[in-house]
């Protein structure tokens, strides 16, 4: 039982035995602190309910709990790789009593667990507590029979715990094991307590009291928090004094070497340890969404990374190492954290990439470094001028320039680095307020500078907890915002998506004790900044206030369907109509997706149906959609497809999802993709997609309509329920309504057509107002004018030909007066005629007589209309006039 996994195996289910909840570990990225950069204790993801802000169902619990140690307040980076027992990732185990068990509980089950299940030697043992606590130094004499020699009082803040300057303490208690009087130093609190021989193995905080700004008060329900190093643990439970000499290091060391062909021993020891450390922390992080970048979490990221790639670099590697030790860490640690294996795609081809490029960046920089500092010898200072040129012009961070002179013992002026930055961010400045934006827009540039980039949390939690860094109202910066106002919201960190991509931003809430606000929209300012729109329904939110981040998660699962319904829709679309089909700009929203692209034509029924078919097919697959790190040239050239319009970086992240089934792409990915956009975890969470309307929006661009998930299946049962009405209403079955509405639609025109004969009829045959019911002779000519009601004036033509045709010789003038009161005249003139009268001079006539202007047609034929159709008895006078002469 000293094996890694067994250790920790053994630890849970001990406590589970004990009555304890084995609560998950959270991840590394906090969620309700944001005051931290990355997860340092295992009572981190508790400290609500050690506040008693949440309540949970369960008042003991256990972890193992990931911790990363490299950035802020506890930052172990520079040391690992050099000493025995420092990592920039550990795994904390702890056992937690919400108000339920205190001291003398908590003491029993530590002593239990490490002298009986785990076996080691009571003489082996010590432990600390603090000076002041009678109670705990008494217990330790009860529970363990410890004497009072192997009971050391502490009085420093070493065994006082805090969670802050207010909040729970606590006085701790932590216990020690020897490793011999062969190994150098002392036991806790004496002068050689420095030293390597007494090591503290677990650390149990006893909190029974509150501090206020008025004093320390006792809790109600005192509680326990309990911390115990596996790697430490591990390395006493086999019989090892070095943490990097236990079962899972020795793996991961041996990983290395047989990737390097370089010894474990020698020069190369402290590379070896460099290298399994920060593959640990390296993976670890990337499961829990944390991406390789120069801003916050990323920048300590791509920090620990490059540090293990350098060192890699000095083992004489001369491809890309740590991208093939992942599956050595996956053998080890998968089975206990299996967001490692489903998120082994993405960290190979983070590592990968990330080495790829930084081997470039080394030489080159290692190079110009050499050149730099070619004249300078031990004691030396590189000046700040020249290392800034080499982070700017060439990549080169900071921290490594430092990192590559400290074996020569050289220095930098980091006072000149930050001069020669800040010169950069004032030449930025003046750029950028020349560049045209919008006026409106400088107060994003200043906060941007001011609060740097937002740490987006968005890709794996719809939840967690911000820092207020900045209020907006107005336009301008402010200190607060109260209940009724609206403004905007800029944090440290967030899970709010902002608007870019066509996806719309999240809507939510934000909450604190006596505060709340609406989230009513969320954008991307000023290259990675994000900005909240809110309202404040409730309280006074300030500057540095803490508060919990909720997303709306119905809106954001039905813009992910609608998101990654739209790669499958563009993939359909160049499998249906030909690989020319390129997106030409998109709209993803809760509601709906919108999809332009390229194609010269409508696209018919059978097309968009097979388009159709094709994208549900993949979402019935239910396929994980996988997201990956890729560099944007090599993303291109595998296949993925960008995205119109959208600028990218070095770095992408690709998505992909689906198995073709069709065509030359069978049996590969389906749709892969360049996408920043929150989607799916599988294809079958779309629903299904259901094509609404297609049509042109510009030029050779085509523009489809979706839906989704449940708005399609009310759309389908809207669809439905039309369709049953109106067999109803027909009362045929459904599938019988097409050739029971075709032959209605016959019997109508033949009805149709046969209305029109008899008003025909009708209207020669009797009826007419303003001229006589027989043809008259005018100037020697038979004439035969009618003003009608009711007859289209399509139909004016047919009718003058006929009556025309019946007069032999003469005139024919009909006028139609329309349902809104406009007027229609046709002039008929027979062939012997023409010569001395033509139908277009007298239809005129009659359009002037109506109001209008011109007529056209022939001398035989010829029509024309007015506004006026009152004035048909007048037009046929006017006719009648001419035609007298």
């Amino acid at each position: 039982m000293s094996g890694v996994n067994e250790i920790r195996s053994a630890f849970l289910e001990y406590f589970a035995k004990n009555g304890h909840q084995v609560v998950e570990s959270s991840p590394l990225v906090p969620r309700n602190d944001p005051t931290l950069m990355f997860t340092n204790a295992g009572m981190n993801q508790f400290k609500n309910v050690f506040t008693g802000l949440e309540k949970r169902d369960y008042d003991r619990a256990v972890t193992a709990q990931k911790v990363v140690r490299a950035g802020g307040k506890h930052n172990d980076l520079d040391n690992v790789g050099y000493t025995a027992r420092h990592h920039t990732f550990f795994e904390m185990l702890g056992n937690f009593s919400f108000g339920d068990y205190f001291k003398e509980r908590a003491i029993e089950l530590a002593w239990n667990l490490i002298t009986k299940e785990y076996g080691l030697p009571k003489e082996r043992l010590i432990v600390t507590v603090y000076s002041e606590d009678d109670e705990a130094h008494a217990l330790w004499k009860k529970v363990a029979g410890l004497s009072d020699s192997k009971i050391i009082r502490i009085p420093t803040s070493d065994n006082f715990w805090t969670m802050g300057d207010t909040g729970p303490c606590g006085p701790c208690s932590e216990i020690f094991y020897d490793h011999g009087d062969h190994i150098w130093g002392g036991p806790p609190g004496s002068a050689e307590e420095d030293g390597d021989r007494f090591i503290e193995i677990w650390n149990l905080v006893f909190m029974q009291y509150e501090q206020t700004p008025e004093g320390r008060f006792n809790l109600p329900r005192p509680s326990i928090d309990t911390g115990m190093g596996l790697e430490r643990v591990a390395a006493v439970l086999q019989g090892v004094h070095d943490n990097y000499d236990i079962d899972l290091f020795r793996a991961l060391i041996s990983a290395s070497v047989n990737a390097t062909g370089v010894e474990a021993d020698g020069a190369a020891r402290s590379s070896h340890r460099v290298i399994a450390d920060h593959l640990r922390s390296s993976c670890f992080l990337i499961a829990d969404g944390v991406l390789p970048s120069n801003e916050g979490r990323g920048y300590v990221l791509r920090r620990i990374m490059r540090r293990g790639m350098r060192h890699a670099h000095l083992l004489g590697a001369r491809e890309p190492l740590m991208w093939k030790l992942v599956p050595a860490l996956i053998r080890e640690m998968g089975r206990a954290y299996p967001e490692l294996v489903r998120a082994e795609a993405l960290i190979t081809e983070t590592l990968r990439l990330e080495e790829t490029r930084f081997r470039k960046t080394l030489e080159r920089g290692l190079g110009l470094l050499d050149t730099a500092t070619a004249d300078l010898s031990k004691g030396g200072e590189l000046d700040g001028e020249t290392a800034f040129k080499l982070y700017d012009t060439y990549g080169f961070p900071l921290d490594l320039t430092q990192d590559a002179l400290r074996a020569r013992g050289i220095t930098v002026d980091t006072d000149g680095f930050a001069t020669a930055m800040e010169r950069q961010k004032a030449e930025a400045r003046a750029a950028w307020a020349g560049s045209g934006e919008s006026a409106t827009d400088t107060v994003w540039f200043a906060l941007k500078e001011k609060c740097g980039a937002t740490e987006f949390l968005g890709y794996e939690t719809e939840q967690a907890e911000g820092a207020v860094l900045a209020l907006v109202a107005d336009g301008k910066e402010t200190d607060k915002l109260t209940a009724g106002q609206t403004g905007f919201v800029i944090l440290n960190q967030t899970p709010f998506y902002g608007e870019s991509g066509g996806q719309v931003g999240d809507t939510g809430v934000m909450k604190a004790a006596g505060v709340r606000l609406k989230v009513t929209e969320t954008q991307k300012k000023a290259d990675g900044l994000f900005i909240h729109a809110v309202t404040v329904e409730e309280g006074t939110v300030t500057v540095g206030l803490g508060v919990e981040l909720v997303v709306d998660h119905s809106r954001r699962s039905h813009i992910r369907s609608n998101h990654s319904a739209t790669h499958l829709l563009h993939e359909a679309l160049r499998e249906v109509l030909g690989s020319h089909v390129a997106q030409k700009g998109s709209l993803v929203t809760p509601d709906r997706l919108r999809f332009d692209f390229s194609h010269p034509k409508p696209i018919d029924d059978a097309e968009l149906k097979q388009v159709e078919a094709i994208a549900n097919e993949i979402i019935l697959q239910n396929a994980p959609v996988d997201t990956r790190l890729m560099a944007v040239d090599e993303a291109i050239e595998s296949g993925a497809m960008a995205l119109f319009g959208e600028k990218y970086g070095e770095e992408v992240r690709v998505v992909s999802m689906g198995t073709a089934l069709h065509g030359p792409k069978a049996g590969k990915t389906y749709s892969v993709e360049l996408c920043g956009g929150t989607h799916v975890k599988r294809t079958g969470d779309i629903g299904l997609v259901r094509l609404v309307s297609e049509g042109a929006v510009a030029a050779g661009v085509r523009r489809l309509e979706a839906l989704t998930g449940e708005a399609a299946r009310a759309y389908l049962d809207e669809q439905d329920t039309r369709v049953r009405e109106i067999a109803s209403i027909l009362k045929v079955g459904a599938g019988e309504i097409t050739a029971r509405v075709a032959q209605l639609l016959d019997e109508r025109k033949r009805m149709e057509k046969e209305l029109s004969e008899a008003r025909k009829k009708l209207a020669m045959g009797g009826g007419a107002s303003g001229g006589a019911d027989q043809p008259r002779e005018i100037n020697g000519v038979k004439f035969l004018g009618r003003a009608l009601d009711g007859i289209p004036a399509k139909d004016l033509k047919g009718m003058v030909d006929e009556s025309r045709t019946a007069l032999g010789s003469g005139i024919v003038v009909l006028i139609s007066v329309s349902e809104d009161g406009k007027g229609s005249a046709v002039v008929g003139v027979s062939e012997d005629l023409t010569s001395r009268f033509s139908a277009v001079d007298l239809v005129r006539v009659a359009s002037e007589a109506l109001g209008g202007k011109g007529g056209g047609g022939r001398p035989d034929m010829a029509q024309a209309g007015g506004p006026d159709g009152s004035k048909a008895a007048e037009a046929l006078a006017a006719i009648e006039a001419a035609i007298a002469g």
